[in-house]
């Protein structure tokens, strides 16, 4: 499947969950139309919860023409985990990269919000169950937590 280029997409505003206690009211994440009104996800989130990469929503054009994420219309089957280094680690440190590379060898890519923040796009073809245990390898060495901000079995149109 061909990806579109930014210059091609827009960008969709998600509200956040103030219960989640960010600091952040929205989070914008860039989508490419495919449909009127339904757009597919084409980087993965670092607040918002229950979206990963390549699905499909559907958004609503305000007066000011700002896209607004209404809902889920279908699954890409991609999955969504944020990582947040500890101690001094950061991303360019050869103890993170040790701990990456056997992550990243299964298919896994990474956007870096900064060099301590990333979120993880995981491919529907990926062995969840491996890159789940380098998780909590890398987490009980002390190198990063995560946390899950959707996970995907299956990819497909939601109800």
């Amino acid at each position: 499947m061909a990806r579109s280029t930014v210059s091609e997409s827009v960008g969709i505003v998600f509200q956040l969950d103030r219960n989640d206690q960010q600091s952040f009211e929205t989070e914008r994440l860039w989508a490419a139309p495919v449909r009127p009104n339904e757009f597919r996800i084409l980087n993965s989130p670092f607040f918002v919860f229950g979206v990963s990469a390549e699905d499909i929503v559907s958004a609503v054009q305000a007066d000011d023409g700002v896209f607004h994420f209404q809902r889920v219309v279908e699954r890409g089957g991609h999955s969504t985990y944020r990582v947040f280094l500890q101690r001094e680690n950061t991303i360019e440190m050869e103890l993170f990269l040790a701990h990456w590379n056997s992550i990243r060898a299964l298919g896994v890519t990474f956007e870096a919000a900064n060099n301590r923040f990333i979120s993880i796009d995981i491919p529907p073809s990926s062995d969840m169950q491996r890159i789940y245990g380098l998780l909590q390898r890398g987490e009980s060495e002390g190198v990063w937590v995560f946390e899950e901000g959707n996970y995907e079995a299956t990819a497909g149109r939601v109800a």
